[in-house]
């Protein structure tokens, strides 16, 4: 899942690592082009699992590019860390821009094209860097989600912190999980999933019910910061806060205060343990994913993704593309685009597809003909008078619920995933009947997984690579431009993102490099799935994103809310993709079909 409840610094290469993407418009280029990146064999996963070699230096002070060099690995082989990239562009920038005027292009768009036999100075750090080598040691499997069936598992052991090597290191959980067949393919598939904060191992039992590992092999890696890795981000503070806003007003400033307490709480008793927030951030888990395939000896794999996970993989394509054959994107969060303002556009996207759906269907469209303006009435009418009442939830008992208009909402998100209900909900809303909704709404998050999810890693991203680079007014406009119908207490807060704004002043971790933010431009083959019901990763963004991967497809599943791989139809489409990067198997999603809507009697409201 994407967002927190509902599974729920370092600098990076601007567009794409430096001197491996073709661009659109690419002068001929013979053995003098720019550095581009051969594609390796794919491997099998190795008995032995062979350990990286610690980084050394070519030649002291000076480094001559070769075929297949990029800035990032240049400063990881002779510096000891690619964080340093930057510096290797900065003292070269002359250089490197005068070679790439040679060759034809106006610019090296920073560094993005570099070009063989070009002599680069290299800065001198401070003192040696002593990275620790990644390495992977073998360990039981974990029985928190069930015993793990023809899997092998272990720990990834990484820098905690690239930048500063010396410091501690992190023991990732890995499961290595066996294909179904008895001969599989010789590249496997990495599962990234989102949150962020999610814990990937939660995530087997899904993938191998949907098939995807019929083929192929399996790595599924908890990213650090998550709950089966080591030093854990897990924040019951923040938990124990979701399950206290049911009672709350969604929108008041002292639920904010609430949350900004959690989370201040939370990251004062992470601190004291000795946690460094500010290392978990996307840039340190591409890194991670990178060691990974090395130090499994995996020669070439092929990406799944999905949610957070996708801006994982996108960032990851663009700062490590070697040994990627192929990437799954579903669910999209672009990494040039997500902010919390964003997330406005796929909430309207999926709230007018929801409704359309309706439209479509005779019966729906027969007994709810406004069901749409109906929906956006209640949120101003809850908005101006929020209402009480008790919801039964399973394992819990009665609760106290309070739904004022951010809360309905914010209901929204988890209607899309079963929206078959959705306009008889608000059909009873409306006749003054808000159980169904109130219900639906408390069982979101009592009782939850407490302790489990990483909350800390999901602000370690948010604060350090989406709220600093966008204003509270640009915010508010997107989401005035989303739903101008709506009032601005409304408006005032992201879509399943209140108050963060608050809670990332208690963080308290710097901004990101703004090369985070970089666009990835790309050859590797890419499916872009979606879902059209999506309302926390509208299927726009997989259009949006395919513009600059050359070699993309496009794909949305109607009626279909975040997350695609489990559905049948994903599944069959992700797993041809695998088979056929450039022509995968799309024909069942003309098949896929928006589910058919209750419909309630007339006058309906008989829950409480």
């Amino acid at each position: 899942m994407f967002l927190t409840g509902l599974t729920m610094l370092c600098a990076a290469p601007a567009h794409s690592t430096p001197g491996v993407s073709a661009p659109r418009h690419k002068p001929s280029a013979g053995k003098d082009g720019p550095s581009l990146l051969k594609r390796s064999q794919p491997g099998l996963f190795p008995e032995r699992m062979p350990a990286e070699r610690t980084p050394t230096r070519t030649q002291s002070g000076t480094h001559t590019i070769a075929t297949g060099n990029t800035l990032w690995d240049i400063a990881q082989r002779t510096l000891g860390s690619g964080m340093q990239w930057d510096s290797v562009y900065a003292i070269n920038q002359h250089t490197i821009e005068d070679a790439a005027r040679r060759h034809g292009y106006t610019s090296s768009d920073q560094g993005h094209w570099i070009f063989p036999g070009t002599r680069l100075a290299l800065p001198q750090p401070e003192r040696a860097l002593t990275q620790p080598s990644s390495r992977f040691e073998p360990a039981p499997c974990p029985t928190t989600y069930g015993p793990l069936k023809d899997t092998r598992c272990g720990f990834l052991v990484v820098p905690e912190n690239r930048a500063h090597p010396s410091m501690r290191t992190l023991r990732l959980a890995v499961a290595l999980v066996s294909s179904a067949s008895p001969r599989p393919h010789r590249d496997p598939i990495v599962f990234l999933t989102g949150g962020p904060g999610a814990d990937a191992l939660g995530n087997i039992s899904e993938l191998t019910d949907a098939g995807l590992n019929h083929d192929r092999d399996l790595v599924v890696l908890s990213q650090r910061g998550t709950y089966s890795s080591q030093r854990p981000l897990t924040c019951p503070e923040i938990d124990q806060f979701y399950a206290d806003r049911v009672h709350l007003l969604y929108d008041a400033p002292s639920t904010g205060d609430r949350y900004a307490q959690a989370a201040a709480r939370c990251h004062e008793r992470l601190t004291a343990q000795g946690l460094h927030p500010a290392a978990y951030n996307t840039s340190e888990n591409a890194a991670d994913l990178a060691d990974l395939r090395k130090v499994l000896g995996i020669r070439e794999w092929n990406v799944l993704s999905h949610s957070y996970g996708t801006q994982l993989a996108l960032t990851y394509m663009r700062m490590f593309p070697q040994g990627i054959r192929s990437v799954t994107v579903d669910g999209v969060v672009p990494p040039s685009e997500a902010t919390p303002g964003w997330t406005w556009s796929s909430m309207r996207e999926s709230f007018d597809n929801i409704v359309s759906a309706c439209a479509a269907q005779p019966s729906c469209r027969q007994r709810y003909p406004d069901i749409g303006a109906t929906f956006l009435r209640m949120v101003r009418q809850l908005e101006a008078k929020p209402v009480t009442t008790y919801a039964t939830v399973p394992q819990v008992g009665k609760v106290k619920v309070v739904l004022d208009g951010g809360a309905l909402l914010n209901w929204l998100v988890r209607a899309s995933h079963a929206p078959d209900d959705f306009p008889l909900a608000v059909d009873e809303l409306a006749h003054g009947h808000p159980g169904r909704i109130a219900e639906q709404w408390a069982s979101a998050w009592i009782p939850g997984s407490q302790g489990m999810f990483a909350h800390g890693f999901s602000l370690s991203v948010w604060c350090s690579e989406w709220v600093p680079f966008e204003t509270p007014g640009e915010q508010l406009a997107k989401g005035q431009r989303a739903f101008p119908e709506l009032p601005r207490t409304v408006l005032a807060q992201a879509p399943q993102l209140p108050f963060l704004r608050q809670a990332c002043q208690q963080w308290n971790v710097p901004k990101a490099p703004d090369s985070i933010r970089a666009v990835t431009r790309s050859s590797i083959p890419t499916l872009a799935i979606s879902g059209s019901f999506d309302a926390q990763t509208g299927a726009q963004w997989g259009r949006f994103v395919a513009r600059t991967l050359s070699r993309s497809t496009v794909v949305t599943l109607a009626g279909v809310a975040h997350g695609t791989f489990d559905n049948p139809c994903g599944a069959k489409v992700i797993t041809s993709f695998f088979d056929n990067p450039d022509n995968p198997d799309t024909r069942c999603v003309s098949s896929v079909k928006p589910p058919t809507f209750i419909i309630g009697s007339e006058g309906a409201g008989t829950r409480d």
